[in-house]
């Protein structure tokens, strides 16, 4: 992975912070591999260790009638085939209800007690802010998962009497050290990640996604500007991919006893 001359707003620097294992958040199956694919086909590729979390069944999806007794079942097995292209087979469900999902205790509690059994050195998230040029990224499940693992990342999963009852389930409380967001407003993005050797692998997995997208050559060709966008705001060369995301430093050298 190759940062941008320009993340210098960025608090991560892949030459000296190591990551070794990821938890991926979304509300719906195939928002992660829109989102950050490309990102997570370079992590795997060199050893990282992903597992996802779709908070939704993804049961209110689809453009065909036909599918709806099947949508559930139909949409985790277009996920499990993505998610394998790119080097990922350890997925989750929260089980919510595609459309009505929120940032509630019952969530929240759901996110906290997933990152303190996989410990992980990234979670990767949904972005909690509306982003008015394209609002299509901001449907109301995808600020919900923000708001609940943002919420959940501090204070919830690092405070030993939050939730109780997963500290006396032996899930003791942790620090997380990066929360990483995607899909959110274009100038909170400070860190890029060069994904052009893994273009192909996203776009893939984008494609076993057929039950979401009635335009197929539509949505590729908006998936390849986004990125070739992205690769020109990092001051990558030209012919270049980028995927951008929010990088928070939640626990660190400069945070002091959770402050």
């Amino acid at each position: 992975m190759t940062d941008s001359p320009e993340q210098s707003q960025s608090p991560f620097n892949p030459d000296a912070h190591r990551v070794e294992r990821v938890l991926c958040f979304a509300a719906h199956p195939d928002d992660i591999d829109f989102g950050a694919a490309g990102t997570i086909a370079a992590w795997t590729a060199a050893g990282v260790q992903v597992s996802y979390c779709i908070m939704t069944d993804g049961d209110a999806g689809g453009f065909d009638p036909a599918h709806r007794p099947d949508i559930i079942a139909l949409r985790d097995a277009e996920q499990r085939r993505a998610a394998k292209l790119v080097g990922v087979t350890d997925i989750h469900y929260l089980h919510q209800r595609d459309g009505y999902l929120e940032p509630s205790h019952e969530v929240m509690k759901g996110v906290v007690r997933l990152i303190r059994e996989l410990r992980p050195d990234v979670v990767l998230s949904m972005h909690p802010e509306r982003n008015w040029k394209r609002i299509q990224k901001s449907h109301p499940d995808h600020l919900a998962v923000g708001e609940a693992v943002t919420r959940a990342v501090y204070p919830a999963v690092e405070n030993p009497f939050a939730y109780p009852e997963l500290a006396d389930a032996g899930l003791e409380a942790y620090k997380l050290p990066w929360l990483w967001l995607y899909a959110g407003p274009d100038e909170r993005e400070n860190h890029f990640v060069d994904v052009t050797g893994h273009v192909d692998a996203k776009l893939q997995a984008i494609h076993v996604h057929v039950s979401q997208h009635p335009d197929v050559e539509a949505m590729e060709s908006t998936v390849r500007q986004g990125m070739r966008l992205n690769a020109a705001r990092a001051g990558l060369a030209d012919g270049r991919s980028a995927e951008a995301f929010h990088v928070v430093a939640v626990n660190g050298p400069g945070t002091i006893a959770g402050f």
